[in-house]
């Protein structure tokens, strides 16, 4: 019997139709638990590094982690991993709400879809019945939209479904996936599922997951049900309202936006509006947000109510996550309304909401500059609101500047040039980011944003706090009680950290520790991956009830398998080994680990190859981030060196220079 895992996938054929349920190999599980590092294995074993994103070849899996569907607080994610036609390289994005445990009761681990549907189909997944339908009907319609015709069509409410809207439809390259309450948006997901023809995927199980030690599961999860309210209740005093408690940013619960107005870009731009996060500004966004917010909800199994029901006047309800409601009214120069109103068109069009908001700024950034001009806009209206909703709309339907602009930042600005590449300031590997706004270099974020593999800052940053706090008091009070961290140093990297001084940016933490406190959270996030746990419990935020230490035990009660720290540890650390050599296939060098020369207004260029040279060390990767022979084997992966000599990589002139 198979324990926390199905030992199951389904493999479906887009091209032919055909569809199997195939027995997976409990050794994938044993080295890379499931989720992401087993998504990632099928990918370096199955899909050419050379296909192309929009490739038959090229493979689309739906993976739940290896502890979504039991009792565990908070694991339900969906993670889902192909190619990106963004940036060339592995995407992987998660999903929360109810999709992936669904598709554990149904009796699947995963989903892997490959080739290309003719026509525009659905998938519907009922336990062991699983058919391709035909969509025709559902062409050109919104993503929540068709989740509503889908659960009526089949006669179900419980039907749990993930849909792509126009912009899927038509390859948007910032296509998202949506699931109710949450998505998959970055990295072009759901242009790969459009491509494929795949409008949504239904799934409906009733079957049980198993548990090796269900008893030692059960007082475990009442520890954390325990512990979160208690940890929640009391937020940690001096740091950002989103770190403060535990869940992921409870942007409809919190009304205090002074840290993101000031500290984000306004659209694409350097600029912000001075100032402007004011009593009455403050007062307004409270009153617009309190009088659309029908009531906060949670996903599968979590108590914590990161996301909302939202019903604006006018408009069809939705339900919001993250920051959706802030990233397209701070692009447009905007106040909340706004925000909530676009952010519901986007969802039914399905749409990054980090990604297409700066993509929108950008174009009008470049109008301003003359170079788009209204011969490139024509019919572009006067307004910045009724700006974004006529680029948008053009956007998702590839129609006249929209084409270019779908491609998102990068590609775009190459496409137009006549200077447009000089606006291209917040991409990395060709991904919009996270829209902070950014002034002096600070070395643990320029490592985590410079080398992820995840290439989005919110999926790699977490339990060591941004910034050191204003007294050496109030440091040595926080890591009285810091149970969390893998090593004692941890707590004298944070103790010593001074607001100003010889122990404050950017020269401090040194490099060794600046490497240190990146692997750790890094590590956190690829464990989180692989057991499909929300990082709001794990390792988004300071002090959470999931850490390094108690995961082992879970994990050993689910699954029966023996797992201590440092195992686990090694675990994560051959999943982000195994990412990093999936893009070093696609062309990935070290070069491509640094933002743009204009990233951040002051740079330590010297200060940056250091941190380079000793984070690869730290990694196993030579000094043009790849990994080495020694590092693969120590980590029993020498099918990796090995197709790296057949291919030439360590031999190709560059595997020891730095580009």
């Amino acid at each position: 019997m198979r324990y926390a895992e199905t030992g199951y996938n389904l493999e479906i054929d887009m091209s032919t139709g055909n569809i199997e349920k195939v027995e997976t190999d409990t050794e994938l599980t044993n080295h890379y638990l499931g989720g992401l590092g087993t998504n990632a294995r099928i990918l370096w074993d199955r899909v050419p590094p050379e296909a192309d994103p929009f490739s038959p070849d090229n493979l689309l899996i739906f993976g739940a982690g290896l502890l979504t569907g039991t009792p565990a607080i908070g694991c339900n994610r969906t993670i889902i991993t192909t190619y990106s036609p963004q940036t060339l390289y592995m995407a992987f994005s998660m999903m929360g709400g109810f999709f992936a445990p669904e598709l554990k009761h149904a009796g699947y681990d995963k989903v892997i879809f490959r080739g290309k549907s003719p026509d525009l189909v659905y998938v519907w997944i009922n336990n062991d019945q699983v058919e391709i339908r035909d969509a025709s009907h559902l062409r050109g319609k919104g993503a929540v939209e068709t989740e509503k015709l889908l659960k009526e069509e089949l006669g179900d409410s419980r039907v749990q479904v993930a849909s792509i809207g126009l912009a899927g439809e038509n390859r948007v390259y910032m296509a998202s996936i949506e699931h109710g309450r949450s998505s998959a948006s970055r990295l072009g997901l759901g242009a790969v599922m459009g491509d494929k023809g795949i409008k949504a995927i239904a799934v409906r199980g009733t079957k049980d997951v198993n548990l090796a030690r269900p008893m030692e599961v059960i007082d475990f999860c009442n520890y954390l049900i325990d512990y979160i309210p208690e940890r929640d209740s009391n937020p940690i005093p001096g740091v950002m309202p989103i770190l403060a408690g535990l869940g992921s940013p409870k942007e409809m619960l919190i009304h205090d936006e002074k840290w993101h107005t000031e500290n984000f870009m306004w659209g694409n731009a350097r600029t912000r509006i001075k100032d402007y996060w004011t009593k009455d500004v403050e007062e307004k966004w409270k009153e617009t947000q309190e009088s659309v917010r029908t009531r906060l909800i949670s996903c599968y199994n979590c108590p914590m109510e990161c996301g909302a029901i939202v019903s604006v006047p006018g408009i069809s309800t939705y339900m919001m996550k993250c920051f959706s409601k802030l990233t397209y009214t701070m692009a447009a120069y905007s106040d909340l309304d706004f925000g909530f109103r676009i952010a519901q068109r986007a969802t039914e069009y399905g749409v990054d909401g980090f990604s297409t908001p700066q993509v929108m700024a950008f174009a009008l950034e470049l109008y301003e500059a003359g170079i788009l001009t209204d011969d490139d806009l024509p019919g572009l209206p006067e307004g910045n609101e009724e700006r974004f909703y006529w680029l948008l709309d053009r956007i998702v339907r590839r129609e006249g500047i929209g084409d270019v602009l779908a491609n998102g930042v990068y590609w775009a600005a190459r496409a137009i040039g006549k200077g447009a590449e000089e606006y291209d300031h917040n991409t990395i590997k060709k991904h919009e980011q996270l829209p902070l706004k950014l002034s002096m270099l600070n070395p643990i974020y320029f490592l985590m944003w410079a080398t992820g593999e995840k290439i989005n800052i919110t999926q790699i940053e977490g339990n060591f706090p941004q910034a050191p706090f204003p007294t050496r008091e109030e440091r040595e009070a926080f890591v009285e009680d810091w149970p969390h961290v893998p090593h004692e140093k941890f707590k004298e990297y944070f103790v010593n950290w001074e607001l100003r001084g010889e122990n404050s940016f950017p020269y401090y933490p040194p490099p060794e520790a600046t490497c240190d406190i990146v692997d750790w959270q890094e590590t956190m996030h690829y464990i989180d991956d692989a057991l499909g746990v929300c990082a709001g419990l794990s390792s988004f935020p300071l002090k959470p009830p999931y850490h390094i230490h108690n995961w082992p035990v879970l994990i050993s009660a689910a699954t029966g398998m023996e797992m201590d720290k440092d195992k686990l540890w090694e675990i994560a650390r051959r999943n982000r080994t195994l990412i990093r050599a999936i893009n070093v296939r696609r062309g990935l060098r070290r070069k491509d680990d640094r933002p743009p020369e204009n990233h951040w207004k002051k740079r330590f260029p010297e200060l940056e190859e250091t941190l380079l040279d000793t984070y690869y060390e730290l990694k196993g990767f030579d000094k043009n981030g790849i990994p080495t022979r020694e590092s693969l084997h120590d980590l029993n992966m020498d099918f990796i060196s090995e197709d790296f000599e057949k291919r030439g990589i360590y031999n190709d002139g560059q595997s020891e220079e730095k580009s």
